[in-house]
């Protein structure tokens, strides 16, 4: 059970980074692990940093997973962000918190999904 959602999960990643790059976006890692959290995606485009969670399901019936990503969960996010901005020495960036949804095969990015206020990133 665990084999297949993390095959899952890999394949809605898989979809959110083909749709990035299409958009213009250059894809600079992947399943970052940090010491507060994870980062499923970070990916620039000019001077923007987005930091890309994403969430998937196989079917919309209860709904968008985006609605998944709770308060504890973005902190952790952004936690983990400013570490990566620290570790990687990115200053003087527009940093962007993203959530990509996956239902099926279809991917919908909702850009700024939300702020970081309680985490510093610059």
């Amino acid at each position: 059970m665990h084999t297949e959602r993390r095959q899952a999960g890999d394949r809605a990643e898989q979809l959110v980074v083909e749709f990035l790059e299409r958009h213009g976006f250059t894809i600079r890692d992947r399943n970052v692990l940090a010491r507060r959290g994870e980062l499923d995606i970070v990916a620039e485009r000019g001077l923007t940093l987005a930091f890309v969670e994403v969430r998937s399901t196989a079917t919309d019936i209860f709904g968008d997973p985006s609605g998944t990503v709770t308060r504890a969960k973005q902190r952790k996010v952004a936690l983990a962000a400013h570490e990566y901005c620290q570790r990687n020495r990115l200053y003087q960036r527009v940093i962007r918190f993203d959530v990509a949804s996956v239902v099926g095969s279809r991917v919908e990015l909702i850009e700024d999904a939300f702020d970081a206020p309680f985490a510093s990133i610059h």
